[in-house]
């Protein structure tokens, strides 16, 4: 298939109520239909992957292909440049909290990727790459992480989530709470590191979404037997 005959599928499939809610409370523009994840998840069962459809879906610039693109992309085929076109192009939504984190995390480039975003001055792509520094935390085994880095990296939270910009600190506190419940040795710092830092309050606008208190996030993983499982996809 192409990215025109995909377009042209999902275009009946959009509901103007539910594009107008994606307008208003997560920043997302035209072009966009308003398909539902449900349905675009639908595209993705049948395709499953197939890595030059889902770069001919991002490059449209349209939200609903570009959500698409990530569920179908082939990770391991995506290289760096790949990457850091689509971390520069996700201007809202899901985009770069979630589909370009996705991507990254389950390809091989995605600890340095997430290294190299976190470093950014743009907003956006700074909360690629900690959600990035997220989704492995919850995919890769605890074997292949390096301890001090992510403790360092816990440390960095300490310091700066409070000074970051009000979506970076969103994503900075969901990574407090992947790190302290994805992996073992991490949790009580996680948890303590968290306390220290306070209830973390970010602006994301008119969504109902929330910056939840991590160490208590943390203590419900861990009441339910969660902390250090780990997951075989991040993608939903």
């Amino acid at each position: 298939m192409t990215a025109n005959e995909i377009l042209e599928e999902l275009r009946p499939l959009g509901s103007e109520s539910y594009k107008r809610m994606m307008m208003r409370n997560h920043g997302v523009k035209e072009p966009c239909f308003g398909v539902k994840i449900s349905d675009l998840k639908k595209i993705q069962k049948r395709i499953k992957r197939d890595h030059r459809l889902a770069l001919d879906l991002y490059a449209t610039g349209h939200y609903d292909a570009m959500y698409v693109a990530g569920l179908i992309a082939d990770d391991a085929k995506m290289s760096k440049d790949d990457l850091r076109r689509w971390a520069e192009q996700a201007y809202a939504g899901s985009l770069p909290g979630a589909t370009v984190a996705w991507v990254a995390a389950e390809g091989p480039h995605g600890g340095e990727m997430a290294a190299e975003w976190i470093e950014s001055t743009r907003p956006l792509v700074a909360v690629a790459g900690w959600s990035t520094w997220s989704c492995l935390a919850v995919l890769k085994p605890d074997a292949e992480l390096d301890p001090a880095e992510w403790s360092a990296l816990l440390q960095r939270v300490k310091a700066e989530i409070h000074a970051a910009p009000d979506v970076v600190r969103h994503g900075m506190n969901g990574f407090l709470i992947a790190a302290g419940s994805g992996i073992a040795a991490l949790t009580e710092q996680a948890i303590r590191i968290g306390e220290e830092i306070g209830p973390v309050r970010a602006d994301l606008g008119s969504n109902a979404c929330e910056t939840p208190y991590a160490p208590d996030a943390i203590r419900k993983v861990r009441e339910r037997g969660g902390i250090g499982k780990k997951r075989k996809t991040v993608k939903c």
